[in-house]
């Protein structure tokens, strides 16, 4: 077989398709394969770039394919998207995943490791339990709210449909109680376990250096550090902390032509999850600020005295953004900004 300087790999479960390119970028070979036959037959290529779709899987493919002495990049699949050739199949994203690495100005992502993904399950699991203890929340409240017992919103307003249910001056039918109660176990049950899964995420944040740091930042804890140690690219990736604020989605969308600049709302792409924690974490800076009262002087200080208090905590995480930049590049922790002279 030729020398090949690129290879595009297709993920798969089962087939996996393979394009082999030169590098003058004619084709080298196609190739489909099995799940067990992949790695045999890149152990016995020369050593040279492997890429992939930043899909299901492709971390740890790549952790195996490094392993064997090649090069892997990984690329988000909305870049490789634009290099697929009309009809849509498994050679011609191979082929386009093999023409979108050999771009000189693509960008790639970093190989996760094991520790790496591990935290992430851990991030998603509680995220996952949270979301599934809120739909029974309010699922319990509409059906509850058609027999005239209406509670505010939360788990912390749950103890008001307890009592409801639990209420003998409510006549409510014995099906709805026997339907309700069931509801209140399981909120019980996933409570309990997303304290547990809330302990060992503070137990992680504690053990690393970076995770440390991260949480000298007010409005930053222990899952947002965790989710910006996992999801997070190295911040030597960037090389201003506007780019990481960039690369979240916390600045605003340019619409530009012929030299005029158009800038809209927020673009919100990027990592959704820490974008979401980072606005969270400045949603408290704030209303902390509004009932303490930010300290004279201070940029915090400035914004609400003239600007609506959810434009300031958006700018306030896109800060928040910037600031882990310069702490995790100058390896320092969180200072506290000096009130501007008067």
């Amino acid at each position: 077989m030729e020398q090949n300087n690129i290879i595009g790999l297709d993920l798969a479960k089962r087939a996996f398709q393979l394009h082999g390119a030169r590098c003058d970028g004619s084709v080298a070979f196609r190739k489909k394969l099995s799940r067990e036959k992949v790695l045999t037959f890149l152990a016995e290529q020369p050593r040279c770039i492997v890429a992939m779709e930043a899909c299901g899987s492709a971390h740890h493919w790549g952790r195996a394919i490094s392993g064997i002495g090649h090069e892997v990049r990984l690329i988000p699949p909305v870049y490789v998207k634009p290099f697929v050739k009309r009809q849509k199949n498994d050679a011609a994203d191979a082929e386009a995943i093999a023409e979108a690495a050999s771009r000189p100005t693509m960008r790639f992502l970093a190989v996760k490791t094991e520790e790496q993904q591990a935290r992430a399950m851990l991030f998603r699991t509680r995220d996952l339990l949270v979301r599934q203890r809120t739909q029974l929340i309010n699922a319990l409240r509409g059906h509850l709210a058609e027999h005239g017992i209406v509670a505010p919103q939360g788990p912390a307003k749950l103890t008001v449909l307890e009592q409801a249910v639990e209420d003998t001056g409510q006549s409510l039918p014995i099906l709805v109680i026997e339907l309700a109660r069931i509801y209140l176990d399981q909120v019980d049950r996933l409570s309990e376990k997303i304290a547990e899964l809330e302990k060992a995420t503070a137990h992680e944040a504690k053990r690393g250096a970076m995770t440390r740091r991260l949480q000298t930042m007010p409005g930053v804890g222990p899952i947002t550090a965790i989710a910006v140690e996992t999801f997070a690219p190295p911040m030597e990736v960037f090389q201003r902390g506007r780019d990481f604020a960039a690369w979240l989605g916390l600045v605003p969308r340019q619409h530009s032509t012929g030299g005029k600049q158009i800038l809209g709302k927020t673009s919100k792409m990027g990592q959704r999850d820490i974008r979401r924690l980072l606005i969270i974490g400045a949603m408290a800076v704030v209303r902390a600020a509004c009932r303490k009262g930010a300290p004279e002087g201070t940029w915090l200080h400035r914004m609400l005295a003239r600007k609506p208090r959810m434009l300031v905590a958006i700018a306030l995480a896109n800060k928040m953004a910037r600031s882990i930049w310069a702490m995790l590049t100058k390896n320092q922790d969180y200072r506290v900004p000096v009130a501007a002279a008067a």
